[in-house]
């Protein structure tokens, strides 16, 4: 076989053993990574400005400055840009909830006020986290709910509302209490306001998260009725 024959079935080889290119994940250097991230970036503004449905790839690549075409290079679907931000976005969120109801587990005031907290927490350092999530919760399409519990499960919906109906059991929780719209009712304690922090004021001056995560615990554990002293 001649050297040139040799460097052809080498380089051929080669090729064949080059794996291939995962989705949003591109074999170029810091300026590939760079523009992954503002596309990132630009999808969840845009996602919680309008939703995730509403939102054109169209649309993010010009948010981002680049093409269509450079938007497809990254994320072929919309679908395939959801993954990756479930993956490198949200998951990281989540992560923060996971074990919250089994730390807590004979303690249901602690857990579900720990839970609001952290809801709080989440929308103050991310602020896509509160609208994104109050507009997922009232569209009718839900992208972010269906495609998390399809590729995670459901896992963590059924923890909480296991121990909802434990506590209930036990004693520990009022039984006339919904396990299902106690959960919806924190996302309306927290979430809802820090979504729309910026237009709510008390005596001329912004709601703060403080002030709420104040009124969220003084709220869960002395209810509405006078304190007794």
């Amino acid at each position: 076989m001649t050297d040139r024959k040799i460097s052809e079935t080498t380089g051929t080889a080669q090729k064949d053993q080059t794996p291939a290119r995962r989705p949003g994940r591109p074999r170029s250097a810091k300026k590939g990574a760079d523009k992954r991230e503002l596309l990132l970036d630009a999808a969840l503004k845009l996602f919680a400005q309008y939703g995730i449905a509403e939102t054109p790839l169209s649309q993010i690549a010009k948010e981002a400055g680049v093409t269509t075409a450079m938007l497809h290079y990254y994320f072929n679907t919309r679908e395939q840009l959801l993954d990756v931000m479930i993956d490198e976005r949200f998951q990281p969120v989540r992560a923060g909830f996971t074990d919250i109801f089994e730390t807590h587990a004979d303690d249901p005031l602690m857990a579900i006020t720990h839970m609001a907290q952290c809801m709080i927490d989440a929308a103050e350092k991310y602020p896509w986290v509160a609208p994104l999530w109050v507009r997922e919760v009232i569209s009718e399409s839900g992208m972010l709910k269906k495609r998390m519990e399809e590729r995670n499960g459901d896992k963590n919906r059924k923890v909480v509302h296991e121990s909802i109906t434990r506590w209930q059991a036990e004693g520990r929780l009022n039984p006339d209490l919904n396990p299902a719209l106690l959960f919806i009712s924190l996302f309306g304690l927290t979430l809802f306001p820090m979504a729309s922090m910026k237009m709510r004021k008390e005596g001329g001056s912004l709601i703060s998260p403080d002030m709420l995560r104040q009124h969220v615990s003084l709220l869960l554990f002395n209810g509405l009725g006078p304190q007794k002293r």
